[in-house]
């Protein structure tokens, strides 16, 4: 067994504290993430996540302007996004897609602008590529206690608005017809959902956040109707890539010819891309005569 581990898990891959921190964040943004993302693909809001992403990376390029943690940029840009596509109409099924599109030209543009200015004025080269693909064994210990605190605030929306959430998300008019206020449920749904992409762009980039977001909450669906069910499964899917993505990109640093490394966020992705396809594959076999 011993050796078996030998040939997978390269040497101080157990012992790094990198690896460790970035084992627990990543854990921890996947588990908020496949909660949060399995209401995003019932309400199918993945177009709104993209656009929340990339408007992310203009916050999390202009906190490095300021000298601030990149985390704090994607919030405060996500969560303010959100609000920009509430007042535009995001609820409405025709409004959809014009708050992305404008949120998500927005965002584009501002994050090109920032991260041309952080290069330029402030000599910050890997700024460009932190804010985009993510930089997990570079994350600083007090992003731990963020993630801790955000991701509650994230789960707990989700955990309270559960029943009537689910309700608004399968038949919004039923549900305004029993009293409830879809509206507010919804706003109060983005903001949870503008956190959790803020999260998943701390670990595999903000450009790729969504697929964090989505892939395993998809795939979980894919597997179980029950939501309850889905949401177990999305969190676990989300761990189980970014832990082996985590692993994955460790032993790269040792893979020859250039012994160099690839970044976390492509096997991360990869990953979930595969676990989507097994998903669709195992339903389709059982679908099947």
């Amino acid at each position: 067994m011993d050796q078996v581990l030998r040939a997978i898990v390269e040497p101080g891959f157990f012992s790094s504290s990198s690896v460790q921190l970035a084992a627990v964040v990543g854990g921890l943004v996947a588990l908020v993430a496949g909660g949060v993302g399995t209401f995003t693909v019932i309400r199918g809001q993945a177009f709104a996540g993209e656009a929340l992403g990339d408007i992310g990376a203009a916050g999390g390029s202009s906190a490095y302007l300021a000298g601030v943690a990149p985390l704090w940029g994607f919030l405060v840009a996500s969560v303010a996004a959100a609000g920009v596509m509430e007042m535009i109409g995001i609820q409405r099924p025709r409004g959809r897609d014009l708050a992305t599109g404008i949120v998500l030209g927005a965002g584009l543009g501002l994050a090109a602008l920032f991260l041309y200015l952080g290069t330029t004025y402030n000599n910050t080269t890997g700024a460009t590529v932190t804010i985009l693909f993510g930089s997990i064994f570079a994350l600083d210990p007090s992003t731990l206690p963020l993630v801790l605190v955000f991701g509650a605030i994230a789960l707990g929306i989700v955990a309270v608005l559960y029943r009537p959430l689910l309700l608004s998300s399968v038949s919004p008019d039923l549900a305004a017809a029993r009293g409830l206020r879809v509206p507010v449920i919804g706003s109060l749904y983005l903001i949870a959902m503008a956190v959790a992409v803020a999260l998943s762009a701390v670990t595999i980039g903000a450009i790729l956040s969504t697929a964090l977001l989505v892939g395993p909450a998809a795939t979980a669906l894919q597997l179980s109707s029950r939501p309850s069910r889905a949401i177990a499964t999305a969190g676990l899917v989300g761990v189980a890539a970014t832990w082996l993505g985590i692993l994955l990109a460790y032993d790269s640093y040792y893979w020859p010819p250039l012994h160099h490394g690839w970044p976390v966020s492509f096997f991360v992705v990869t990953l979930i891309l595969i676990a989507y396809l097994a998903s669709r594959w195992l339903t389709g076999r059982r679908a099947g005569p």
